[in-house]
């Protein structure tokens, strides 16, 4: 059994599929909680306080930046380490999203392995 079992990963995402493999590559290590948007993202990691949040950018109605900036702007939140999951892979958009605060950024596709090193390295600290 992880050391880490008992943290809670949010995956922040509206695409089945990709929830499916998020859920199934970190499933057994971790806690699972799945916002499909980031309405309702937001109402759920206040309640929940997850120990590290996975979020898309491109999603209907407010897109994972707009969620990134409101989590980084309130005390309550800010300290949760956001990792953006996503297919824009232009390194502006890379910039954007470590600027807003993120702590790293994997883009789709993915390897499972890769996200399973990068949550592990950042539930540690």
């Amino acid at each position: 059994m992880s050391e880490q079992f008992g943290c809670t990963v949010m995956i922040v995402e509206d695409e089945p599929v990709n929830i499916d493999i998020l859920v199934e590559t970190l499933g057994e290590d971790y806690e699972i909680a799945v916002a499909l948007s980031g309405e309702e993202a937001l109402e759920d990691i206040f309640n929940l306080k997850p120990d590290l949040i996975l979020l898309d950018i491109r999603m209907p109605g407010m897109d994972g930046y707009e969620v990134c900036r409101r989590l980084k702007a309130d005390e309550m939140t800010r300290a949760i380490p956001i990792v953006f999951v996503t297919a824009l892979d232009d390194t502006a958009d890379r910039r954007l999203g470590l600027d807003l605060g993120a702590v790293d950024y994997i883009t789709k596709p993915f390897e499972p392995d890769d996200v399973r090193a990068k949550v592990g390295e950042y539930i540690a600290q």
